[in-house]
């Protein structure tokens, strides 16, 4: 599974877990905040995630160029192909061409299936079902029209669909957050066998963007 610790890669892993054998995490991690294919804030934390999922996780990290980016998710899988005989890899891709053409791409030169279970879903439709699911997903990063520093820390609930909606109406922001509008960090879910507790963390604002830094996290029993 291509994971990032948000909400649809993590779903992604849900419906892995339910058709396939997931046999580990491959987590990409940039240099920088505009990569052009890969989640960056709090990206570190995913292994607290891993080792919620008690997946191993391999990590590679990237400059985040474009394009050149993607030489390194070709050594990502290949690694994952080599140590776990991996015959697939799932992606949590929602309404990105950009991101899973490459992606596609990269895997075709390795004779790597992909599966993308949430392409072209309904965004409205896949947030009531990630309520629905019980994830605890938490709000870490936002860049678009309307979503200000109070939306940060924010957790998925009703009412941000019914505001998102109204967003989307007003300004056309994605509902799912694509196009980094915004990004998740997801504390819990099914597959989780503990769940994920932030003990500190600390708004980074730059005028009309910004992120929320996870400074510490702990695994607490379900």
């Amino acid at each position: 599974m291509l994971f990032s610790g948000g909400k649809d890669s993590t779903y992604a892993g849900l419906v892995a877990k339910k058709t396939e054998e997931l046999v580990c995490l491959i987590t990409l991690i940039p240099a920088r905040d505009d990569s052009w294919m890969f989640h960056f804030p709090n990206i570190e934390w995913t292994k607290l995630q891993a080792e919620a999922l008690e997946l191993p996780q391999i990590t590679m990290a990237t400059e985040g160029l474009k394009e050149k980016e993607l030489d390194d998710l070709k050594n990502a899988l290949d690694v994952a192909k080599k140590n776990y005989s991996i015959e697939g890899v799932y992606t949590g891709a929602l309404a990105s061409e950009y991101q899973k053409s490459r992606v596609e791409r990269v895997c075709s030169e390795l004779q790597l299936n992909v599966v993308s279970p949430l392409w072209r879903t309904n965004p409205e439709t896949h947030l009531r079902r990630l309520l629905e699911e019980k994830f605890d997903v938490v709000m870490i990063g936002v860049a678009a029209m309307g979503l200000d520093q109070h939306w940060l820390g924010r957790h998925l609930d009703e009412d941000m669909i019914k505001e998102l909606l109204e967003l989307n109406r007003r300004y056309g922001v994605h509902i799912g957050l694509e196009g980094g509008e915004g990004e998740t960090f997801v504390l819990d879910c099914p597959i989780f066998r503990r769940r994920i507790e932030i003990t500190s963390a600390e708004k980074v604002w730059r005028g009309d963007s910004g992120y929320l830094a996870i400074k510490q996290a702990i695994l607490v029993p379900k």
